[in-house]
């Protein structure tokens, strides 16, 4: 099942179980504005080349839109859909001013050189750049984008409209970048799981954790877990996998790979088949990476009691009704790995305000929000008689819902 057929079938089953008028249950489900634009570009060599680029505008009832722009081959209309979608749902679980947005380019970012991604971006700005804005829509970095290609956004969209560091997060700080944005998406997941354990008496120390995806939040979220008494015993990327029951030493293999080496060749664990690492023995399971890689073929085999979903979409509904009759407690990506949008947010009211918060202040305010959206979520979960997931659509959905109303949708 794509994407979009999983967020669209979660998204029926909360407006069931809140009883939502069809006609408002439809008309939230249709995206606000779709943009697609043409991006032509010379390359280096002189040849111009043309890439598809798409801005979908979910929706805007709680605040301005907000969501990454991703450069990636595969980068669809339907998957920017049901992505847009998502971040409607996770700003209103985080319980901040956004509704959604996505977008990206159908573009492999490592065959252009650095002048062409600048080009490329430039480019995609001065298409969309009257349809986004600091009190429109906000764009932030995703897969294949970085805090250079919010740079770039910035400035090209500050020649249309003057300077304006708000309209886009994720910046370099010396831009009115947010301290502690990197970290965010890897530590807001470590707060939620806390959050999680709470409700059983337990902490991070207590678990063993096997995490696949070691990019920026699988990094973030090992050495966290490792910095808090957690064993992390099997962890993958795209070079391999390893593994060692008595725990990976985390600030060893980071320092390993920033030195060039890579997960097979690092001599503090055993070389697996990345095949095997979401059945592997644990407590928790942390899909940091790709979509859809927990389905009906190998969520049968997961021994984890806890998948802690810190990708988008990692678990399709096939598998997710295996895993729930299995009795694993799953705690949904749409409240999860929502750390990255939440000082995104800070990020924005710092800019506002031109007034910048120290790292402390940052992580604080961040904890106080992934706790309070995991109580809020609990709450949804004991009056609607639902699990996680559902708790979190369906609080959501909920909030996005009552916004339409107060403003007047049918008029």
């Amino acid at each position: 099942m794509n994407a979009l057929a999983a967020t669209n079938r979660n998204f029926q089953r909360a407006a069931r179980i809140l009883g939502l008028d069809f006609k408002l249950e439809k008309s939230l489900l249709i995206p606000f504005r779709e943009i697609k634009v043409e991006c032509t570009i010379p390359k280096d060599d002189g040849t111009l080349v043309s890439y598809v680029g798409f801005r979908i505008q979910h929706d805007n009832a709680r605040g301005p839109m907000k969501g990454g722009i991703r450069y990636h081959p595969e980068v669809d209309i339907d998957e920017v859909n049901a992505l847009a979608q998502l971040m409607t749902w996770k700003t209103a679980v985080a319980n901040i001013p956004y509704g959604g947005a996505k977008g990206g380019i159908g573009c492999n970012p490592s065959d252009l050189s650095i002048n062409e991604l600048e080009r490329l971006t430039r480019v995609f700005t001065q298409k969309i750049h009257d349809l986004i804005g600091v009190q429109r829509d906000v764009p932030a970095p995703d897969m294949g984008t970085n805090s250079q290609t919010m740079a770039w956004i910035l400035d090209e969209y500050s020649k249309f409209h003057g300077h304006s560091p708000a309209v886009v997060t994720g910046k370099p700080i010396a831009l009115g970048g947010s301290l502690g944005r990197e970290a965010a998406t890897g530590l807001g997941v470590i707060f939620a799981t806390e959050a999680l354990f709470a409700e059983y008496g337990k902490s991070i120390a207590d678990h063993t954790f096997v995490i696949q995806g070691f990019g920026n939040v699988g990094t973030w979220a090992a050495k966290s877990i490792h910095e808090r008494g957690g064993k992390v015993v099997a962890l993958s990327d795209i070079t391999g996998a390893i593994k060692n029951p008595n725990g990976i030493d985390i600030p060893a293999l980071i320092k390993h790979r920033d030195n060039g080496g890579t997960l097979k060749d690092f001599s503090g664990g055993d070389a697996m088949d990345p095949n095997e690492l979401l059945v592997q023995e644990c407590d928790v399971l942390m899909p940091c990476a790709l979509g859809g890689v927990l389905n009906k073929d190998n969520a049968a085999d997961v021994k984890a009691k806890f998948i802690v979903e810190a990708a988008n979409h990692p678990t399709d509904p096939d598998a997710d009704e295996i895993l729930s009759k299995k009795g694993v407690i799953i705690l949904p990506d749409i409240y999860a790995n929502a750390g990255g949008v939440t000082v995104s947010y800070f990020e924005w009211v710092q800019n506002i305000q031109g007034f910048m918060w120290d790292e402390e202040k940052v992580n604080h305010e961040l904890k106080k929000y992934m706790t309070n959206a995991f109580q809020d979520i609990k709450k949804m979960c004991k009056t609607h008689n639902c699990d996680l997931r559902m708790g979190a659509f369906s609080l959501g959905l909920n909030r996005v819902a009552h916004a339409t109303l107060l403003r007047g949708w049918e008029a």
